[in-house]
């Protein structure tokens, strides 16, 4: 899919030249309250070059935030047909996809549709030095589920599979060094790096058990990235059938073992390490496995309830993979 990315420090500045390009004049901007700060400063630049249309009447979006403020954004354009222009910062990789979600009933409904790619893609990874460490962290682990994914997709491709891996080395590098030193533009650049080759990988393969297991799981209140870092080595280990994934993510990583290397570098991290810690209880373990098997879609592996419920029971308390 074509993308037009603008990277680099200090690429928010471009910004006002982005709207320009697509003739924009009237631009709406979304974020949640915690970056109104960071977005008001961002609008200067916009709004210096034009005084507030009185009534908003927008002729472009921008989503300045984490995947569920994109997300807003990708959901105005679905019913609208408006640009959006994405400023991420998080790794969440949203920006990179066609994919949309609104949550109806208390039920997600996602979808894909190209309308609501993003038009433009600002990459600031000065915009990223105060994501906090944990969330940091949570949200690269997310990244680098992605690109696990992809490795072993009915659906990928050589050109994917080099994307992945290259965004699992930049994202396992960086992630320590985000953690012990947030505000190391350096570390926070390459795990930029990682993240926006995590969002391509995602944006052209198909998920297998784990993504599908984190949208269940999801259903049942768990946090969106934490959930991502907790089954990933579960169901690295459930998928060991794809031989060669498992050993270009261990190559990426430098260790022997994809799964047990994932483990190991989500305790270093500092994240949660069980389902049952981010608010899972043990007797909805065997309705998700149930949930997650129901409809039969490509994975390495069969999914079949019993190994995936011993999966769920193995995330749940947090075992070694």
């Amino acid at each position: 899919m074509a993308a037009r990315v603008v990277f680099g420090a200090g690429a928010v500045s471009q910004l006002a030249a982005e709207v320009e390009r697509l003739g924009a004049k009237r631009a709406l901007l979304i974020s949640t309250p915690g970056r109104a700060e960071m977005v008001r400063s961002v609008a200067q630049g916009l709004e210096a070059a034009r005084t507030m249309a009185k009534s908003v009447g927008a002729d472009c979006c921008i989503a300045v935030g984490g995947g569920s403020t994109i997300g807003f954004g990708k959901a105005i354009a679905l019913t609208s047909s408006l640009p959006v222009v994405a400023v991420p910062t998080t790794y969440s990789g949203s920006e990179m996809t066609t994919i949309w979600g609104i949550s109806e009933g208390g039920a997600k409904k996602t979808g894909r549709d190209a309308r609501v790619l993003p038009k433009a893609v600002i990459y600031d990874p000065q915009l990223t030095l105060d994501l906090p460490a944990r969330v940091s962290a949570a949200s690269g682990m997310n990244a680098i589920a992605h690109c696990a994914e992809a490795l072993y997709a009915h659906d990928g491709n050589p050109i994917v599979s080099l994307m992945a891996e290259e965004g699992i080395r930049a994202l396992a590098t960086a992630l320590p060094l985000v953690v012990q030193a947030p505000r190391d533009l350096e570390a926070r650049t390459s795990a930029l790096y990682g993240a926006w080759l995590a969002g391509l990988t995602i944006a052209t393969t198909g998920n297998g058990l784990h993504h599908k297991l984190c949208h269940v799981l999801g259903g049942f209140g768990l946090p969106h990235a934490e959930t991502h870092a907790v089954v990933l080595p579960h169901a690295l280990r459930y998928n060991s059938v794809a031989g060669e994934a498992l050993r270009r993510i261990a190559r990426a990583m430098h260790v022997e073992d994809a799964p047990s290397g994932i483990w190991e570098l989500e305790q270093r991290l500092g994240l949660p390490m069980k389902l049952a810690d981010i608010g899972m209880k043990q007797a909805d373990l065997e309705r998700a496995a149930r949930i997650a098997v129901q409809a039969p879609y490509p994975n390495p592996r069969k999914v079949e309830y019993q190994p995936v419920l011993e999966l769920l029971h193995n995330a749940y308390e947090g075992k070694k993979p």
